[in-house]
This record gives C-alpha cells, sequence and structure tokens, in this order.
C-alpha cells in the first residue's frame, strides 16, 4: 500500500457553501487523510477555511446507506434491491399521476450546496410525468432578492469586493458564511488598507463587525428602518448620482419623493442607533468610488425582508455603483438557478406567490395538510432534509404522513428517510462526477467539474443513474428518440448536434426530456466514465448562444470547445470574460435602463411608520436568532458530531444583561420557549450579543444512529421552535433569524 506521505493529491472541491473552494485531498484507502487548498484553482487561488480541513468527516462519518430502503406498514423498514424500488417506486409514481393529474407529484430538493448535477437531471423525469412544483432552501432565503432583483436589474448581481472602496454587509458574517471568493483574506485585505471602509449592518457583533470601520449594531429586526434612514440622508442631502440616474435608470422621479419623506430621526431611534453613525455611513456610501453590498440570512430569513432587499438595492443604484470595477455587477451563468421573471405563478391550493418559479417552503405543509383537489400527494425529495430544515418540523411532519408517496434520494437514512416510503442511497460527492452552478462572478466567470476520487460505495447510485431508471421503467421517453441519438453519437459531435436539433424541432417535448436523452446517448461515449456530465454539452451550447463574445475572450472557440474544456478542468474553466460595459447588456429592460420604482415595496416603505418594529411580548420577551454559523457549525450533510473542535454541544448565546437578568450562568441549563415549541440547550455568555437577542447554531439537533440500534440528538433541532405563520408577506420566507422566544434556567 502507498503510504500517505506519498500519495497523489486528487483535485476537487469544498461542498460545504456556495464558494466551493478548490481543495486538493490526499487519501489513505478510502479516508480523506490530508486537505489543502488548489492554488491553481480558477476562482479561488488555494484558499480554504477550516471547515473543508474536516470533509473526510462528510466521507467517513455516520452511517451510510448501502441498499435501497421500503417502509412497511409498521413503520419499520425492509432493505430491497434496486431493481424492486425503481419498479415499484415507478408503479406508485404512475398511480398518483393516473389518479390525481402529474401536477399533484411536488419535486423538493436539488443538491445542497455542491450536488447539483442530479437536480439537472430530475427535472427530466417531473416533466415528463407532467409535474408543475418544486421547491428547494432558495425558497427559505433567496426568492425575495430575486423577485426584487427580477423588477430592477432582471437578474441576480454581485458584489465585486475584491476591488470595492466599500463594502457593506447587511445580515452578513463572511468571515463565517463566506460567499465571498476567499472570504477571510479580502476582509483583511479590505480592513488594513485606510482608504477602504467596511461596514457591517448586524445586531451581532461577528468576526466580520470586528474587522469592521462602520458597525451598525441596530436592534434585532429593524433593518428596513436602518436601510430607509441611509436612503433618507441620501436623497435629502442630495448625495445621489443624478448623472448614472438620468441616463441609466428610468421613473426615478416615482422613487425619490417617498425617500425624501423619510424621518431619519425616528429611522435611528427605531433601530438603536445614534443618527450621527447613521448619516456618517450614508455620507461614506455617498463618497466612495465604488460600492458593493451583500444581505444574507440574517436579514433574508428575517421581518421585511423583500423590502429589505429593495432598500438595499437602491442604496447601490441611487449612487450608481452599477457596472464598473468594484461595484455590483449582473454576470452569466452555466444554469440559472432560478426564474427572474415578474410574472409571478401561485400555489394551487393556498394562492402563494411561487417567486423565482419555487413553492415557499412555508406554505407546502399547508399545500398538502387539505382537502382541496388540487393538493400534493406525492414527493421527491433530493439531497434535502425537509423535515429538519424547515419551519415548523411537527407540522411538516404531518404533512410527509399524509401524502400518498414519499422518495428520499440521500447518502443517509435521515430525519426524512425515517418518514418516507422508499429511500434510495446515492453516491457521495466525492465518488461520482458532480459540480455546483453557483456561478455568480464577473467580469470573469467560472465552472468546476469534479471527477471522483473514490469508486461509488457499492450499493449505492449517482442522482443521474437513478433517474434514467426511473424514466426507462415508465417508459416516458420514445425508444426511436434513442436510437436517433445513439446513432448520431457515434457519428461525433458535429453529427450529434444537427440530430438533436432536428429531433427537438419535431417534437417539443425533447428539451425537456435534454437531461435524460443526453445521459442515455452522449453520455456514454464521453471520456472517464463522465456519464453524468452529458447535459454540461447542453449547456455549453446554451452559453454559446447567450454569451458568443464572452465565451470566445475566455478562450473557447465553440460551444463544443467549452464543453471539452468543462470536462478536462480539474480545477474549475473561466467560460465567460467580460467586459465592464458588457453589464448592460444584461438588462434586459428598453434601452438597458433600469426602471426604479416597485409600487408595492414603495407601498411598504411608505407605511414603515405604522409598521411593527417589536415582535415580543411579555409571554416571549426574546429574539431568538435560530441557525447562527459559527467556527464550527455547517450545513447538515456532516451527520457526525465528532467533526468539531468547539461548541460540541451548540450553546444558546445569550447576552451578559440577559443571563444576569435570568440568573443563568456559562455551562447552566437553560429551556428555550417559543410559539412552536421547547428545547433545552446549555448557555454561553456572549458580550457580542446584545439585551434582548440569544442565538443558537445552525447543524444541530440530528437524530444520529448509535451502535445500540437507537438514535442520539446532540443540540437543539431549531425547527423545533419556529413557526410557520412568522413569514414574508411577499416571498413567503420564514423569520428563522427573528423568533420571539422565553429562557428560563432548569435545575442542576
Amino acid at each position: 500500500m502507498t503510504h500517505p506521505a506519498e500519495a497523489p493529491w486528487h483535485k476537487t472541491a469544498c461542498i460545504l457553501c456556495e464558494n466551493n473552494c478548490g481543495i486538493q485531498i490526499q487519501l489513505d484507502g478510502r479516508r480523506f487523510a490530508k486537505i489543502r487548498g488548489d492554488k491553481q484553482h480558477v476562482l479561488t487561488d488555494g484558499y480554504t477555511c477550516n471547515k473543508a480541513l474536516r470533509l473526510d468527516h462528510y466521507q467517513n462519518g455516520g452511517i451510510r446507506l448501502t441498499t435501497p430502503l421500503r417502509r412497511e406498514a409498521d413503520g419499520s423498514f425492509t432493505p430491497i434491491d434496486w431493481d424492486t424500488a425503481i419498479r415499484e417506486i415507478a408503479a406508485r409514481l404512475k398511480t398518483v399521476r393516473d389518479t390525481h393529474g402529474g401536477k399533484s407529484i411536488f419535486y423538493y430538493g436539488g443538491g445542497g450546496q455542491g450536488n447539483h448535477l442530479g437536480g439537472a437531471y430530475s427535472g427530466a423525469l417531473m416533466r415528463a410525468l407532467g409535474a408543475g412544483y418544486r421547491s428547494n432552501a432558495l425558497a427559505q432565503e433567496k426568492t425575495g432578492e430575486g423577485w426584487v432583483d427580477a423588477h430592477l436589474t432582471g437578474g441576480h448581481t454581485a458584489g465585486e469586493f475584491e476591488h470595492a472602496e466599500v463594502a457593506l454587509f447587511i445580515g452578513k458574517n463572511p468571515w463565517q458564511t463566506h460567499g465571498v471568493p476567499r472570504a477571510r483574506t479580502v476582509l483583511k485585505e479590505i480592513a488594513k488598507d485606510p482608504s477602504r471602509t467596511m461596514i457591517v449592518i448586524d445586531p451581532v457583533r461577528t468576526e466580520s463587525a470586528d474587522l469592521a470601520d462602520i458597525h451598525l449594531q441596530l436592534r434585532p429586526g429593524t433593518d428596513a428602518w436602518c436601510l430607509s434612514g441611509i436612503l433618507g440622508v441620501l436623497v435629502q442631502e442630495d448625495l445621489i448620482d443624478h448623472t448614472f440616474l438620468n441616463t441609466r435608470t428610468t421613473q426615478t422621479q416615482e422613487v425619490l419623493p417617498h425617500l425624501a419623506a423619510i424621518d431619519v430621526a425616528r429611522c435611528a431611534e427605531v433601530s438603536g442607533l445614534d443618527e450621527d453613525l447613521l448619516r456618517t455611513t450614508a455620507r461614506r456610501i455617498a463618497g466612495a468610488s465604488s460600492l458593493s453590498t451583500y444581505e444574507d440570512l440574517g436579514v433574508q430569513q428575517g421581518p421585511n425582508s423583500t423590502l429589505v432587499s429593495y432598500l438595499n438595492k437602491l442604496i447601490w443604484l441611487l449612487t450608481g455603483n452599477f457596472a464598473k470595477p468594484g461595484t455590483m455587477q449582473p454576470h452569466s451563468w452555466s444554469a440559472p438557478l432560478a426564474q427572474y421573471t415578474t410574472r409571478v405563478r401561485r400555489t394551487p391550493v393556498t394562492g402563494a406567490r411561487m417567486l423565482g418559479g419555487l413553492v415557499p417552503a412555508n406554505v407546502i405543509a399547508e399545500e398538502i395538510l387539505t382537502d382541496h383537489p388540487d393538493r400534493f400527494h406525492a414527493m421527491v425529495i433530493e439531497s434535502s432534509n425537509p423535515a429538519h430544515s424547515l419551519a415548523d418540523s411537527a407540522t411538516f411532519r404531518q404533512a410527509l404522513a399524509a401524502l400518498d408517496l414519499v422518495v428520499l434520494i440521500d447518502i443517509a437514512h435521515t430525519e426524512t428517510g425515517r418518514l418516507a416510503d422508499y429511500v434510495l442511497p446515492a453516491s457521495s460527492q466525492f465518488e461520482k462526477w458532480e459540480a455546483t452552478f453557483f456561478n455568480v462572478e464577473f467580469p470573469r466567470n467560472n465552472f468546476h467539474l469534479r471527477a471522483p476520487l473514490l469508486d461509488a460505495l457499492p450499493g449505492t447510485l449517482p442522482e443521474p443513474e437513478i433517474y434514467a431508471r426511473l424514466i426507462r421503467e415508465l417508459h416516458l421517453v420514445p425508444r426511436t428518440h434513442l436510437r436517433v441519438l445513439r446513432t448520431a453519437a457515434r457519428l461525433g459531435r458535429t453529427a450529434f448536434k444537427l440530430a438533436f436539433a432536428a429531433l427537438a424541432a419535431a417534437d417539443k417535448k425533447v428539451l425537456g426530456l435534454a437531461p435524460y436523452l443526453l445521459y442515455e446517448t452522449l453520455g456514454p461515449t464521453l471520456p472517464d466514465g463522465a456519464r453524468s456530465a452529458a447535459v454540461l454539452w447542453g449547456l455549453a451550447q446554451r452559453i454559446g448562444r447567450a454569451y458568443p463574445k464572452a465565451m470566445r475572450r475566455a478562450g473557447h472557440k465553440s460551444a463544443d470547445a467549452l464543453f471539452d474544456a468543462m470536462l478536462a478542468g480539474r480545477s474549475g474553466v473561466t467560460f465567460t470574460e467580460d467586459e465592464y460595459e458588457d453589464a448592460w447588456r444584461y438588462v434586459p429592460h428598453p434601452d438597458h435602463r433600469i426602471p426604479l420604482p416597485i409600487p408595492e415595496l414603495l407601498d411598504l416603505l411608505d407605511a414603515l411608520d405604522t409598521t411593527p418594529h417589536v415582535h415580543t411580548t411579555d409571554e416571549f420577551p426574546i429574539v431568538l436568532a435560530a441557525g447562527q454559523r459559527r467556527a464550527f457549525t455547517a450545513n447538515t450533510i456532516f451527520r457526525d458530531n465528532t467533526w468539531r473542535k468547539r461548541d460540541q454541544t451548540g450553546a444558546l448565546r445569550i447576552s451578559t444583561h440577559d443571563a444576569e437578568q435570568l440568573g443563568l450562568a456559562d455551562g447552566a441549563c437553560a429551556q428555550v420557549t417559543t410559539r412552536g415549541g421547547t428545547a433545552q440547550a446549555t448557555v454561553e455568555i456572549d458580550d457580542r450579543m446584545q439585551a434582548g437577542h440569544a442565538a443558537l447554531p445552525n447543524g444541530f439537533g440530528l437524530d444520529l444512529p448509535t451502535e445500540a440500534g437507537t438514535t442520539e440528538r446532540t443540540g437543539v433541532a431549531m425547527n423545533t421552535l419556529t413557526d410557520l405563520q412568522w413569514r414574508d408577506p411577499i416571498a413567503g420566507t420564514p423569520w428563522h433569524k427573528h423568533v420571539p422566544a422565553r429562557i428560563e434556567p432548569l435545575p442542576g
């Protein structure tokens, strides 16, 4: 056996946050002996944080599934073979479709932070079944912001923090949550440069706030008033960029009177901020040559979240911080993650808005627990754990029990799996070809296809193969289509492209089935068993049509050349390279000018004077942030508690003031009670928290199996405390970061 010190380094990427930093792994058998950053990675240049170095706990920690499971009438699970599982699931999906219609089959998931190729193939199965509704974690976070983007710039925008003179973080702690490539390096560079300024808006004194020049430590849930105050100063002191507004926006005069009427002093008072500091912040933003902003879950899972997104974007639009170095940028997509449109569908039962084309997570249970004829009757859940991650888990579990069929595809027997009718074991993210579609950089946008480091664990399959087997069993695709494309694939890419185009012209359903067709026909011709990467050929063709000049600037003379580069690029590949003036091409409005008014949100802004800014009561006097990111927390694909070096039980952090008032000491046991439920946690007194504000971390509360055959829970499962009704009125996003709670000491 090769000694670990002599073993080769294998290139791949971290799967714990949206940055997916390039890493290298040295193997010792199937274990990850050593992990380091990949200095040749196109985006992250060798950077990685401490969490990536613990990825062996994902690959080899916990207990993996290695055979399909079927739940019996008594709630027990029986191992079954793959052929039986596929045959039975297909038959039951067909029954649901034929009885209630394809639209009653609901899809949830699509891969979390690193597991996106499976989600690309799931669409072919769902479309072939006639399913029309889906959701995923974005519907708990980003849909309100996306809807605002759709109105304004027409698509997603991202800050270019590496070159920004002023960096503004709103409900965002990039030191722990990243989101910015090479986040900690970039933060330290900004902090060390006296000509640059970092502004953090957060009720907690976070690690990022420690580095900031200005920390607006506002009262929890008052971000809308804080941002309104900044906008009021910008307009009332005439600090806006008139040239930019006159040449690059429309209907500005419909917005400015609303901002001119803002009572800045009251905004400061409601936010608990010094008015002079609020005004100083606005003036610093206005005086900067470039500004980049980042809003995240701290506001997107709190009160007034969609309004906050609008106010944030008005700040950088009114100051002209778009489409120039160091500012906010639109970008190309390898594959759009959501629909950026102002035309909104609604859910079949509750009529909730489906922003981004996604069913809001907080209405899923209501779409099931009803006698409505259009309710959901089946769920296919992939690489997600909604029984643990969605608000009010008790009600969501009732909803799962009310479905005719629940199928889970995952690597472990999760909390959701224990409620499913079938659990199908997937290969891990390091045992298959995999990629993410979090490609949001400008001017150089990058994509990274990851090759498998290990053979798949026996008994597991990659998600594309699982979907392919279901489609085959259901006979959803004409065999003639497959014969034509297989023949063409043997003749080469040109013949294949022509055959595919002709087939798509003759049958309108072909494009919807494209991932499956590519998997079955082009896939077997790809090198090194990269069959699951076949869908990237279709994406490369789309990139070539949508961004031909940017693709060629990135060094790819054709879409097929780009596809080959994707297949070969172990450290990733730049797929488009734009110029700053190109940014305006991404704005889809007439003359590429940005319309500023969103009437519904301007009405909410005007109503702030009468909008409640306090949601606590005598019964629940403390605001609980459920899901704080910390040094040793990560998403729940770590089903192994031993990865944490600190905070091993997920402490309840409270302020010194609250600890004194409640008679709690460090290490004491406390009970947390909300309208949704109760939980117990160990107390950590933290002077970073302000009075009346407490926090529990994300990633805890999993029911992990023990050697004795039982399960054991460490820390608090947050969604035993959250509430379905605490949600944004527009996006339906949950208030996970703003849960009214009561904290009480427990004996001993």
